[in-house]
């Protein structure tokens, strides 16, 4: 469980989602820079490309992302995990069959999130991407949560990311190939939304390799910057 407080209030919300709902390839330039970990599905997508995140990986401002242990039993021999900066809808209240003229009655708010990637694990895996995505501490979310009332075009925000002070990532939301109005009603198409589910709304291009002793930086216009160092996990 992560608790973030609310711009604007003295609120803050505790986020232990039933499930966190990614997206792959949602933005043009990202399909393209894919090839690069041979992840199959290269067109651009006709329709959103979901895949999911279990809650484990949640964790807050300042807390290190952990490269697990069981890494080093695979004696890759290119070892790859990524970054991959995201703008992420929290969900306010349980839905289905969301139209997209609707689907904005139905955020409590946005925040930063970093979608953490084992390229080794993701691309091996037979069972597709679960694995790679889902480790612990693979989900930084925050610094907060910005109602919609203070974000009022979401669509419309710059978003970057630094590793150490060097920027790897810059885009604008605008970029999205399927919108916030598109991803949250073709969701709740397939799957009820449960007040607190998160939606990473997928990377723009520019995810890159991230080590122990980095630090990440995921920066989001009108929201702030979701902060992290990356460990080894010690056994």
């Amino acid at each position: 469980m992560v608790q973030l407080p609310v711009k604007g209030t003295q609120e803050y919300i505790s986020l232990a989602p039933s499930k966190i709902i990614a997206v792959g390839l949602n933005y043009h330039a990202h399909v393209q820079e894919s090839k690069v970990f041979d992840l199959k599905k290269l067109e651009v997508p006709s329709e959103p490309v979901l895949f999911a995140k279990t809650p484990n990986v949640l964790i807050g401002p300042d807390e290190p992302i952990v490269i697990p242990a069981l890494l080093k039993e695979y004696h890759f021999d290119e070892p790859r995990i990524d970054h991959e900066a995201e703008l992420a809808i929290i969900i306010s209240k349980k839905c289905k069959h969301v139209t997209e003229q609707d689907a904005l009655n139905y955020v409590l708010g946005y925040t930063c999130f970093n979608d953490v990637s084992q390229r080794n694990i993701q691309k091996s895996d037979a069972s597709g991407w679960f694995r790679g995505k889902s480790f612990d501490t693979f989900g930084p979310i925050g610094p907060v949560i910005v109602p919609p009332h203070l974000l009022p075009d979401p669509q419309k925000l710059a978003i970057s990311c630094r590793v150490n002070g060097k920027t790897t990532q810059v885009a604008s939301t605008a970029d999205m190939i399927f919108s916030i109005h598109k991803l949250i009603s073709f969701i709740s198409h397939n799957f009820t939304l449960e007040a607190g589910d998160i939606i990473a709304t997928g990377t723009p291009s520019g995810v890159s390799p991230i080590k122990a002793g980095d630090e990440v930086e995921v920066e989001i216009e009108g929201i702030g910057i979701l902060r992290n160092p990356v460990i080894e996990e010690i056994l």
